[in-house]
């Protein structure tokens, strides 16, 4: 017997400026993961994977049991206490691999939606959203690439997650620049203080509710004094090559402001409409100039989240 289900999860941007490990938003790049199980005739051959990857950066993606979709979907099973079943994996990719747009959640996401999935839907939404944020470590990207839209989370006191969605208004345009080098999550915390002042923790929190008001209102005043950070954007423009003359242009075409999309080293900018593909051109050009091939993209927000499909 043959059981199969495709999931389809958005890639993201998250912390926007100060809203650093807590919010997030899907983005209109997806990757695709088509799961399919079978009951092995043969005692050895139980629990085994077999990865297919497609797409932008295909060869770079592991096909063995260290694929991070495989992880996801192997501790969804080890949640609720089953071994896994044998599965074979279809990956066709879109997002970027680690450029700061969320790759590595779409792949949480997408293991264990696919495995509560094909195992009858034992955990809920909420269960699953749970689980994917404990395998990612923080919910900024999970959470809007599970369900979609931008999206704030934070623990409760019980210790469980209060999500709130943000209102994202429709003439606020997200610009990418996604350069042709990585930078590791792992390297951009490294970077990042233990301790911070008073003075930058009030900073951040004023700036952050600014910044969800402006998301709601479209206030161009608010949205170009809201994505101001100082938390993890100061200590991380230096692993970025260009990063303040790339802030320049985009301000100067059009821009609101300039973020470091997830951990980087992908640049997002806001807009308005009206200059979006102005924005997108002027910071493709700059890091051109420098000699720093790159790929600038006008996207929107994804509302859907997850998508499956049997």
């Amino acid at each position: 017997m043959l059981k199969t289900v495709t999931v389809t999860v958005p890639g993201t941007t998250s912390n926007l400026g100060p809203g650093f490990d807590c919010l997030g938003a899907a983005l209109t790049l997806r990757n695709r993961f088509r799961f399919s199980v079978k009951q092995e005739a043969k005692e050895e051959d139980r629990g085994s994977v077999h990865i297919q990857v497609t797409g932008i950066e295909a060869d770079r993606v592991t096909t063995d049991d260290s694929n991070l979709a495989y992880q996801a979907f192997a501790k969804f099973y080890q949640h609720i206490g089953q071994a896994p079943p044998s599965v074979q994996i279809e990956i066709h990719l879109e997002v970027p691999l680690a450029r700061g747009l969320g790759s590595s959640a779409t792949a949480i996401v997408g293991g264990v939606v696919g495995a509560n999935l094909l195992a009858n839907s034992p955990l809920s939404q909420e269960a699953v959203m749970a689980l994917a944020i404990a395998l990612e470590g923080h919910p900024d990207n999970v959470v809007p690439a599970l369900i979609g839209g931008c999206q704030l989370a934070a623990s409760s006191v019980d210790g469980t997650w209060q999500v709130c969605p943000v209102p994202w208004h429709s003439d606020v345009i997200p610009v990418v620049a996604i350069p042709n080098f990585e930078l590791s999550t792992a390297e951009a915390r490294r970077v990042l203080p233990q301790t911070y002042s008073r003075a930058d923790a009030i900073f951040n929190m004023a700036h952050l509710g600014l910044l969800v008001r402006g998301l709601e209102t479209g206030c161009e005043p608010w949205l170009r004094a809201a994505l101001q950070d100082r938390i993890h954007q100061p200590y991380r423009q230096s692993l970025i090559p260009g990063y303040e003359t790339l802030q320049a242009a985009a301000i100067a075409a059009g821009a609101y402001g300039l973020v470091i999309s997830g951990a980087g080293p992908t640049l997002m900018t806001l807009s308005h409409a009206t200059n979006a593909q102005t924005v997108a051109d002027a910071m493709s050009k700059t890091w051109m100039a420098q000699g720093i091939e790159s790929k600038a993209l006008v996207l929107a927000i994804d509302p859907q989240g997850v998508i499956v499909r049997g």
